[in-house]
Order: structure tokens, then sequence, then C-alpha cells
């Protein structure tokens, strides 16, 4: 028991799909693991930048020049965007706060097994049963097939015992 630890978290955000994909959790994000990461993300087989020109992200100091130039060696260009602007980012802006005020406010984790399952369980949440206002209220996915009617019963899938909730119609 170390009392409070500071956990960060890094994720990419596709802006077309608004997909997220969580590619490190650390509490010392140090050069070494930036470069692990920039290793993991350029993968050629599960990367997530893979077919990505462009990686853009803010100008913090854990974005290390050794973390760019592994970027710029597979074909991905670091785009920072300008200092003091967050409104340059509001999708990732916009999915901190989501996760925070859904999520992480309302649950304790007990170090970083407990970080990452709870992580690991809004993502699911966010992708496949979380309706998003900028894309009309729809879903950026579907685990189950929805009717339109308004027949049958209501279901509901909860994640992280209730804290998320997910109300549908099973199919006819």
């Amino acid at each position: 028991m170390r009392g409070l630890v500071t956990y960060y978290v890094l994720f990419t955000i596709h802006l077309a799909t608004r997909r997220v994909h969580v590619v490190g959790i650390t509490t010392n994000p140090n050069s070494s693991f930036m470069v692990q990461v920039a290793r993991q993300m350029t993968d050629v087989f599960d990367g997530t930048l893979n077919d990505v020109r462009f990686l853009i992200m803010d100008r913090d100091t854990k974005f290390t020049k050794h973390f760019k130039t592994f970027l710029r060696r597979e074909g991905v260009e670091p785009v920072p965007y300008p200092p003091r602007s967050p409104n340059c980012s509001p999708y990732a802006e916009r999915f901190v706060r989501s996760i925070k005020e859904e999520c992480l406010d309302r649950i304790i984790p007990m170090g970083v097994g407990s970080l990452r399952c709870t992580i690991t369980e809004y993502v699911t949440h966010y992708h496949y049963e979380r309706n998003h206002q900028g894309l009309g209220i729809q879903l950026l996915s579907s685990l189950t097939t929805n009717t339109r009617g308004r027949e049958g019963t209501i279901n509901r899938r909860e994640r992280l015992g209730g804290t998320l909730n997910y109300y549908y119609r099973r199919a006819a």
C-alpha cells in the first residue's frame, strides 16, 4: 500500500471514426516507455497507427525526441498543435471528460490491473453502447441488432457493477 499513485494513460483517437485505443498505462512515462509505445502503435500486424500519416498531439514533454524520431522513421509524422490550445483536440478532450464523469469519478481503482480493466470496459462501452451526440446520437458500432419499433422487452447490459448501463431491444 503506497497510498495514492498517479497513472498516465496514453490513448489515440481516430478523428473520422472516433475509435479510441488505449496504448499504454504507466506511473513513469519516461523515454524508454514512450519508445516502446511507439513500437506498439506502429506494429505491422495490430498497430493503431497502421495506414496513418499524421499523429496530432499536444506539446507535453512526455512525447520525447526519441518517440517522435521513431514515429518519423515508421512513416508517421508527429504534428504538435499550438501551445495552450485545447480547442485543437476537441475529440480527445471530450473523451477524457466523458471517461472521468461517467466512470473514473465513481470508481476507486486498486492498482494498475483494476485501472486497466475499468478503462477497457469503458472503451468497450464507448465503442458499442454509448450514443455519440456529434454523430447524430448514433452508436459507433453495435454488438446487438436493434429494432426501430417499440415492440419487445427492453434489456439492460451493465458494466462495472452497474456504473455503465446500456438499454436495448432484441430483434424479433
